[in-house]
Protein backbone atom coordinates (compact mmCIF):
# COMPACT_ATOMS: atom_id res chain seq x y z
CA UNK A 1 0.00 0.00 0.00
CA UNK A 2 1.51 2.84 -1.10
CA UNK A 3 1.88 5.95 1.24
CA UNK A 4 -0.55 9.03 0.87
CA UNK A 5 1.59 11.40 2.39
CA UNK A 6 5.12 11.00 0.79
CA UNK A 7 3.91 7.77 -1.76
CA UNK A 8 6.52 5.18 -0.46
CA UNK A 9 5.63 1.64 -1.04
CA UNK A 10 6.54 0.13 2.45
CA UNK A 11 3.85 0.59 5.05
CA UNK A 12 3.19 -2.23 7.94
CA UNK A 13 -0.25 -2.63 9.53
CA UNK A 14 -0.27 -1.62 13.05
CA UNK A 15 -3.58 -2.77 14.14
CA UNK A 16 -6.73 -4.71 12.07
CA UNK A 17 -10.72 -4.67 13.18
CA UNK A 18 -13.85 -5.37 12.25
CA UNK A 19 -16.69 -2.47 10.87
CA UNK A 20 -19.93 -1.99 9.63
CA UNK A 21 -20.78 -5.57 11.16
CA UNK A 22 -17.94 -7.54 9.97
CA UNK A 23 -18.50 -6.91 6.25
CA UNK A 24 -15.22 -4.37 6.94
CA UNK A 25 -11.80 -4.64 7.65
CA UNK A 26 -10.40 -1.25 9.32
CA UNK A 27 -6.51 -1.35 8.99
CA UNK A 28 -4.36 1.45 10.68
CA UNK A 29 -1.16 1.82 8.77
CA UNK A 30 2.21 3.24 9.58
CA UNK A 31 4.45 4.46 6.61
CA UNK A 32 8.27 2.99 7.26
CA UNK A 33 9.64 6.11 5.14
CA UNK A 34 7.97 8.97 6.60
CA UNK A 35 6.31 7.44 9.84
CA UNK A 36 3.08 9.00 9.08
CA UNK A 37 -0.33 6.97 10.11
CA UNK A 38 -3.72 6.23 8.08
CA UNK A 39 -6.56 3.99 8.19
CA UNK A 40 -7.36 1.93 5.10
CA UNK A 41 -10.53 -0.20 4.86
CA UNK A 42 -10.59 -3.34 2.84
CA UNK A 43 -14.12 -5.22 1.41
CA UNK A 44 -14.63 -7.52 -0.47
CA UNK A 45 -15.41 -6.81 -4.06
CA UNK A 46 -19.00 -8.78 -4.90
CA UNK A 47 -20.77 -8.36 -8.69
CA UNK A 48 -24.17 -6.26 -7.56
CA UNK A 49 -27.39 -7.37 -9.66
CA UNK A 50 -28.64 -4.30 -12.11
CA UNK A 51 -31.33 -2.60 -11.01
CA UNK A 52 -34.44 -1.92 -13.50
CA UNK A 53 -35.86 1.26 -13.63
CA UNK A 54 -39.70 1.75 -14.11
CA UNK A 55 -39.23 2.89 -17.71
CA UNK A 56 -37.29 -0.94 -18.34
CA UNK A 57 -34.00 0.94 -18.61
CA UNK A 58 -31.05 -0.71 -16.51
CA UNK A 59 -28.30 0.67 -14.68
CA UNK A 60 -25.92 -0.67 -12.09
CA UNK A 61 -26.26 -0.43 -8.35
CA UNK A 62 -25.00 2.61 -7.19
CA UNK A 63 -23.69 2.99 -3.55
CA UNK A 64 -23.21 6.78 -3.98
CA UNK A 65 -26.89 7.29 -5.05
CA UNK A 66 -28.34 5.13 -2.12
CA UNK A 67 -26.13 6.82 0.43
CA UNK A 68 -27.23 10.10 -1.28
CA UNK A 69 -30.98 9.28 -0.66
CA UNK A 70 -30.41 8.10 3.06
CA UNK A 71 -28.54 11.20 3.64
CA UNK A 72 -31.43 13.89 2.37
CA UNK A 73 -34.13 11.87 3.71
CA UNK A 74 -31.93 11.75 7.09
CA UNK A 75 -31.10 15.51 7.20
CA UNK A 76 -30.62 16.93 10.16
CA UNK A 77 -32.59 14.04 12.42
CA UNK A 78 -30.58 12.60 14.96
CA UNK A 79 -29.01 9.28 13.57
CA UNK A 80 -25.47 8.14 13.72
CA UNK A 81 -23.25 7.93 10.52
CA UNK A 82 -22.77 4.33 11.94
CA UNK A 83 -26.44 3.43 12.16
CA UNK A 84 -26.85 4.44 8.61
CA UNK A 85 -23.61 2.59 7.23
CA UNK A 86 -25.61 -0.45 8.86
CA UNK A 87 -28.48 0.09 7.13
CA UNK A 88 -26.67 0.36 3.79
CA UNK A 89 -24.84 -2.53 4.87
CA UNK A 90 -27.90 -4.68 5.33
CA UNK A 91 -29.61 -3.27 2.22
CA UNK A 92 -26.73 -4.61 0.05
CA UNK A 93 -26.43 -7.77 1.36
CA UNK A 94 -30.28 -8.02 1.15
CA UNK A 95 -29.46 -7.71 -2.71
CA UNK A 96 -26.65 -10.27 -3.38
CA UNK A 97 -28.57 -12.95 -1.99
CA UNK A 98 -31.73 -12.37 -4.09
CA UNK A 99 -29.26 -14.55 -6.39
CA UNK A 100 -30.68 -12.68 -9.24
CA UNK A 101 -28.78 -10.31 -12.10
CA UNK A 102 -31.66 -7.72 -11.94
CA UNK A 103 -33.85 -6.09 -9.22
CA UNK A 104 -36.34 -3.97 -9.75
CA UNK A 105 -35.31 -0.48 -8.26
CA UNK A 106 -39.06 -0.23 -6.88
CA UNK A 107 -38.06 -3.66 -4.99
CA UNK A 108 -34.36 -1.27 -3.60
CA UNK A 109 -36.97 1.69 -2.94
CA UNK A 110 -39.28 -0.37 -0.86
CA UNK A 111 -36.09 -2.11 1.46
CA UNK A 112 -34.78 1.56 1.65
CA UNK A 113 -38.14 2.77 3.19
CA UNK A 114 -38.31 -0.64 5.92
CA UNK A 115 -34.49 0.55 7.11
CA UNK A 116 -35.79 4.42 7.16
CA UNK A 117 -39.08 3.27 8.97
CA UNK A 118 -36.91 1.65 11.74
CA UNK A 119 -34.03 4.51 12.01
CA UNK A 120 -36.17 7.42 12.09
CA UNK A 121 -40.11 7.76 11.49
CA UNK A 122 -39.70 11.62 10.23
CA UNK A 123 -37.22 10.80 7.48
CA UNK A 124 -39.24 7.39 6.58
CA UNK A 125 -41.90 9.98 5.55
CA UNK A 126 -39.60 12.29 3.81
CA UNK A 127 -38.50 9.39 1.77
CA UNK A 128 -41.99 8.06 1.41
CA UNK A 129 -43.41 11.62 0.36
CA UNK A 130 -40.59 11.67 -2.66
CA UNK A 131 -40.65 8.02 -3.40
CA UNK A 132 -44.40 7.59 -3.54
CA UNK A 133 -45.26 10.89 -5.06
CA UNK A 134 -47.59 12.66 -2.45
CA UNK A 135 -49.95 14.50 -4.27
CA UNK A 136 -51.61 16.36 -1.14
CA UNK A 137 -51.99 16.33 2.41
CA UNK A 138 -54.12 13.21 2.64
CA UNK A 139 -51.35 11.49 1.29
CA UNK A 140 -49.31 12.79 4.46
CA UNK A 141 -51.78 11.88 6.79
CA UNK A 142 -52.46 8.43 5.18
CA UNK A 143 -48.83 7.20 5.94
CA UNK A 144 -48.71 9.01 9.07
CA UNK A 145 -51.62 6.96 10.18
CA UNK A 146 -50.23 3.71 8.70
CA UNK A 147 -46.86 4.58 10.55
CA UNK A 148 -48.48 4.62 14.03
CA UNK A 149 -50.16 1.00 13.33
CA UNK A 150 -47.30 -0.41 12.83
CA UNK A 151 -45.20 -1.89 15.48
CA UNK A 152 -42.03 0.19 16.77
CA UNK A 153 -38.68 0.06 16.11
CA UNK A 154 -38.34 -1.22 19.53
CA UNK A 155 -41.10 -3.44 20.27
CA UNK A 156 -39.75 -5.37 16.56
CA UNK A 157 -36.62 -5.45 18.28
CA UNK A 158 -37.79 -7.29 21.22
CA UNK A 159 -39.99 -9.84 19.68
CA UNK A 160 -38.28 -13.33 18.45
CA UNK A 161 -38.78 -13.51 14.59
CA UNK A 162 -40.79 -15.88 12.93
CA UNK A 163 -38.17 -17.48 10.85
CA UNK A 164 -34.38 -17.52 11.08
CA UNK A 165 -33.60 -14.36 9.38
CA UNK A 166 -29.73 -15.83 7.97
CA UNK A 167 -31.92 -18.01 6.20
CA UNK A 168 -32.36 -15.69 3.33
Amino acid sequence: MHCPFCDAEDTKVIDSRLANEGFVVRRRRECLTCSERFTTFETAELVMPKLVKNDGRREPFNEDKLRAGFTRALEKRPVSAEDIESAIGRIKKRLRVTGDREVPSRTLGEWVMDELRDLDQVAYVRFASVYRSFEDVNAFREEIERLEKSPTPEQKRSQLPLIDQDDG
